[in-house]
């Protein structure tokens, strides 16, 4: 799968999902890791390239690894944690951006904010997953094996935009259910729950993105 920041790759041939918390070392690290991990589950590694996924935060920690614990849930899960580092959201990853999945409201609003017609490819990861499983599969292009991205960019680009008309009509039953809430300085156990909060809410996401369930 392609990597963060990777240019070698025309725009049309991919699909960048920008995963944001605050510091860039606990919350998005694991839900950069898992997601990618996800995908390469149900895609295999040689088929997942289209979809780009990376993370960055409204306060990143440049440079930083991410926190000890968040390596341990992603060892957890049999995701790989190595070689990251934290970057600070900039204009320009929101700019590349086809899809941002936030942590929480705050960090929705903050991108959102950065301008570059951010609103309607912006969403809490919780809210994203709770109006992609009200979209009807059937309505999303299928997966193309004969083109290079295996339709994925595509399907992708239509999730989104049906995610995005959903919204207004599909609210949260109360604000807290839409955040993930930060783990930094906690024990092992907390962000072992909130690595679970997570990956539950992947799990439709990814479906939904490759139109492959996950293993039972």
């Amino acid at each position: 799968m392609a990597g963060p920041g990777d240019d070698s790759l025309p725009s049309a041939s991919v699909f960048r999902i920008l995963h944001v918390s605050t510091g860039n070392v606990c919350r998005s690290p694991i839900t950069e890791r898992l997601h990618r991990h996800a995908l390469e589950l149900r895609l295999g590694a040689a088929r997942s390239g289209g979809l780009l996924v990376e993370s960055a935060g409204t306060w990143g920690h440049e440079g930083a690894p991410m926190e000890t614990h968040a390596a341990t849930v992603l060892t957890d899960y049999g995701a790989d944690p190595a070689g990251f580092l934290g970057r600070e959201l900039l204009d320009e990853h929101v700019i590349r951006a086809d899809l941002v999945l936030t942590a929480t409201r705050d960090h929705r609003a903050q991108v959102i904010s950065m301008g570059h017609s951010a609103g309607l490819r912006t969403f809490t990861l919780k809210e994203f997953n709770r109006l992609v499983r009200a979209i009807d599969p059937a309505t999303l292009p299928e997966p193309d094996p004969h083109l290079p991205d295996g339709g994925l960019v595509e399907r992708a680009r239509a999730l989104v935009g049906a995610a995005a008309a959903l919204r207004g009509w599909l609210l949260a039953p109360n604000p807290e259910s839409d955040e993930v809430y930060d783990p930094y300085g906690a024990p092992i156990t907390f962000f072992r729950s909130i690595g679970d909060e997570i990956n539950q809410a992947l799990d439709p996401v990814v479906t939904a993105l490759t139109g492959v369930p996950a293993r039972a």
